[in-house]
């Protein structure tokens, strides 16, 4: 008899002990997706096969000890099948077990703070959506610190010179690798780097899109990880927010050489400068000619008189003026468009090494003398202040762009800061061992000023002359002969001489931080001058190997970095043409 109803059991439906079987082994979505009519009918038929089997296995315990071995075997089939079922009806019938230890979180969805456990039974227990496992996503999730182009962040060197000497880690560099990370891997969203191992709060006013995180933590709610402070493998969202600068190219060859036959080796003099209007003045020997950079003409605008009377320094005023200094003591205005001398003032006892505009109307003029005389172009009486405050040859004078502060520089090793109508200066620096020739402001921030000093010193001094505070201090290696601000980022370039003669771009990070972006050379001998065009761009360099070089190495919001790659592609031979 009982064979008979274990037969009749097991060959009445299949789906009746192969869908408890199946449905025990699926996954908790899959028991939440059933549908609520069949979860009834399987229901009913496991509990006619739960009563079958109890009654069964009642009646053949009575017999198992006078039955046979088969008997008996089959007999214990039935009893596993029994407590299999048991096993189905407890799973069905109970709510989601919470797991204890850790708690992983469904993907692309966040675990709650506070869960709370539904009753048994309820509709919200029959169809709650939790995972039994966290399944990872591995497209834009893996750190920075694990990729092949990881972005290094600049520090300064270890003497405090800010010149961390690490080509790798040259802003030139960082662009490269930057582009070929933009064009080798996917775009990634800042949200997409961030995954850490707990639920991390979020800061106000910061918002993170759902699915970012998920949690690892403990039963007892403390958090089993965290992100790593220090880490160099951790994200912050705002290094991650930071923004990229455009990379450009730095051209290593001049885009043009001009010849400039006799040009005079002197450290001390200015013989250099470019208009707004873009022509270049140069000095030579005892003339001046002019370049249009525009139409590369050329013609000779002063020629001095007397013997050995060179040309000791120029610079462009406002319209078509130039100022001249000469080594009679004499500083000259010259009309270009008029081609004629407009006025000659005298004051200085020796050669005019130095000048600099304030104004349209006031120029100041340094000489071997040690003074320096401010002039009034327009009124007859043109001296209008002596400053004394140098024991030799002043051969660096710059005014802000401001037009209230001036600094000079002279052959003493001091460098000095003037206020506008004052005749004392206001600070008066030592720090240089040499002769301070390079000056340049800082055209985005205006107490910032960048000094040089000569052979003996070589090196670049950041100052802020609101507090006569030394910022940085740069060791070049080299005579540092003149300097020239960016307009377009936040650079400036350098001219050295003794002894490599060579052009250095540095970046500057702010508060007195530094790093050499490239070196330039080609120049025979020491580069004793510079001068910046009226665009930005461009860089001309005069140096005692007698020839005018000019470096497109500045940024341009109108000229991208394509376009000069184009223009540099292009472009044959250098053109080498003679000023005059």
């Amino acid at each position: 008899t009982t064979q008979t109803l274990l037969l009749t059991i097991l060959n009445k439906d299949n789906t009746d002990h192969r869908e408890p079987l199946r449905l025990f082994r699926s996954s908790s979505d899959e028991r939440s997706n059933l549908s609520t009519a069949r979860r009834d009918a399987f229901a009913a038929r496991s509990s006619t096969f739960s009563s079958t089997l109890s009654v069964s296995f009642s009646f053949s315990l009575s017999s198992l000890s006078h039955s046979s071995p088969l008997f008996r075997s089959l007999l214990l089939a039935t009893s596993d099948l029994a407590m299999l079922q048991w096993g189905i009806d407890t799973e069905l019938r109970s709510p989601p077990r919470k797991k204890q230890g850790a708690q992983f979180g469904r993907v692309g969805t966040p675990l709650p703070s506070s869960p709370s456990s539904p009753a048994p039974g309820s509709a919200k227990s029959r169809g709650s959506n939790v995972a039994d496992r966290f399944i990872p996503r591995r497209s834009g999730n893996i750190p920075d610190g694990f990729s092949l182009f990881e972005q290094r962040q600049v520090t300064e060197a270890a003497d405090g010179s800010g010149n961390t000497g690490d080509v790798d880690t040259s802003p030139a560099k960082q662009d490269y690798r930057q582009a070929l990370r933009d064009i080798i891997l996917p775009p990634v969203s800042p949200a997409d780097k961030i995954l850490p191992l707990h639920q991390s709060p979020t800061s106000p006013g910061s918002h993170i899109p759902d699915g970012r995180f998920f949690s690892l933590s403990s039963p007892g709610g403390s958090d089993c990880g965290g992100t790593l402070m220090g880490s160099p493998h951790s994200v912050s969202p705002s290094a991650s927010a930071r923004k990229r600068r455009n990379a450009r190219l730095i051209p290593k060859s001049p885009d043009k050489i001009l010849d400039a036959p006799d040009i005079v080796d002197d450290y001390y003099l200015n013989l250099l400068d470019w208009s707004p209007s873009n022509i270049l003045a140069v000095a030579l020997g005892q003339s001046v000619f002019l370049w249009n950079a525009t139409t590369g003409a050329t013609h000779k605008l002063v020629e001095t008189t007397g013997p050995g009377n060179i040309v000791t320094s120029l610079t462009w005023g406002s319209g078509n003026i130039l100022a001249v200094g000469t080594h009679s003591a004499e500083v000259q205005l010259w009309d270009v468009a008029a081609n004629a001398p407009t006025r000659c003032m005298r004051g200085h006892m020796s050669r005019v090494a130095s000048l600099s505009w304030a104004s349209s109307s006031t120029i100041s003029s340094g000489s071997r003398d040690s003074l320096i005389i401010h002039h009034d172009v327009r009124a007859e009486q043109h001296k209008t202040a002596t400053l004394e405050g140098h024991r030799q040859e002043v051969c660096g004078l710059s005014w802000s762009p401001t037009g209230s502060q001036l600094a000079s520089g002279g052959n003493d090793n001091i460098l000095n800061i003037w206020e506008a109508r004052q005749n004392r200066a206001r600070q008066t620096i030592e720090r240089h061992t040499a002769a301070v020739k390079a000056l340049a402001w800082c055209p985005f921030s205006h107490n910032i000023l960048a000094s040089g000093g000569g052979t003996a010193d070589r090196k670049i001094c950041l100052w802020n002359t609101s507090n006569g505070t030394c910022l940085n201090e740069v060791d070049t290696k080299s005579q540092v002969c003149a300097i020239e601000w960016s307009v377009h980022d936040k650079e400036f370039v350098s001219s050295h001489g003794f002894t490599h003669n060579q052009l250095i771009l540095w970046r500057y990070y702010g508060a007195g931080r530094v790093q050499k972006v490239t070196e330039l050379t080609g120049h025979q001998a020491r580069v004793l001058h510079m001068a910046k065009s009226p665009d930005g761009t461009t860089v001309v360099s005069a140096a005692a190997d007698e020839t005018l070089r000019f470096w497109r190495i500045f940024g341009s919001p109108t000229r991208s970095a394509a376009k000069l790659k184009d223009e540099q592609a292009c472009r044959s031979l250098l053109g080498v043409n003679c000023i005059r």
